[in-house]
């Protein structure tokens, strides 16, 4: 007579295994990163690789992560994989949880913050909740999270250690870089680093001008007015006090210079 039903058992393998080993990129190339702000790199990458902001940071605000990531994927309420994470992380590695952005239990707390820092862990990115913030805001130590909660984690698994997973609706793998400060989180996967990169590089020379004249108070809005006039986008000019020119027509002006007069009620535009 079976004591249990087989569907509770642990099974090894995809969904409850540890890679303890993966690729991480040089560190030269990481220390690169550092200089650019989330926003730039989040630009140049065509704006696809921003983690969800409701991952965000919630120690504190100077706070800033730029590291390779190793992966962590737990199951919902449950933080073993995280326990285990400890002991796989190397020194500046940032630990990425996905949680499946679960808002009951937190996955990790005051005491796993601890052992990270103490492991020389960078620090942790979580789509989830965590535990204990003000213990944790205490250790100067970086946490991104989805939020907090009292509530604490199982320890039984099943999870699995650098495989891909999903954090914040972007794929991260082991070893992509992970770049996160106060204005969001951006994943850097590793294949194409070298390329973006080069690309944000560029774009800092070729933009220090227009900046500097910015801060200077120096600028045109020329190219919005060209935008406007590559898709005939009408420009209403009438009475400041009733919005007409006083005569029941509105006067609009194509930017291209062309005047229209209409009838208050033409469905023309």
């Amino acid at each position: 007579m079976a004591d249990k039903p087989r569907s509770v058992s642990m099974h090894p393998g995809p969904g409850f295994r540890v890679r303890m080993n993966f690729r991480r990129p040089a560190p030269e190339m990481v220390r690169q990163f550092q200089r650019f702000p989330t926003p730039d790199i989040s630009d140049l990458l065509n704006r696809l690789y921003a983690v969800d902001p409701k991952v965000h940071l919630l120690t504190s605000p100077g706070h800033r992560l730029c590291g390779p990531a190793l992966t962590v994927k737990c199951f919902p309420g449950d933080n073993l994989m995280v326990h285990k994470s400890l002991d796989v992380a190397e020194p500046g590695d940032i630990v990425v949880v996905d949680a499946g952005g679960g808002n009951t239990n937190a996955v990790l707390g005051d005491l796993v913050s601890m052992k990270a820092k103490h492991r020389g862990i960078a620090g942790f990115i979580v789509d989830g909740l965590v535990r204990d913030l003000p213990e944790i805001q205490g250790l100067d130590f970086p946490v991104f999270a989805c939020g907090t909660t009292p509530i604490g984690p199982l320890h039984r698994g099943p999870g699995e250690i650098n495989f891909p997973i999903c954090c914040g609706r972007v794929v991260v793998n082991p070893g992509d870089i992970m770049v996160a400060d106060a204005a969001g989180i951006v994943v850097v996967p590793q294949g194409i680093a070298a390329a973006a990169l080069e690309r944000l590089e560029s774009h800092e020379k070729s933009n220090s001008a227009y900046l500097e004249s910015v801060r200077s108070g120096v600028f045109s809005n020329a190219w919005v007015d060209n935008i406007l006039t590559q898709h005939q986008c009408p420009v209403i000019r009438g009475d400041a006090a009733s919005g007409e020119n006083g005569d029941g027509a509105e006067v609009v002006e194509r930017p291209a210079g062309a005047l229209v007069e209409l009838a208050a009620d033409s469905q023309a535009l």
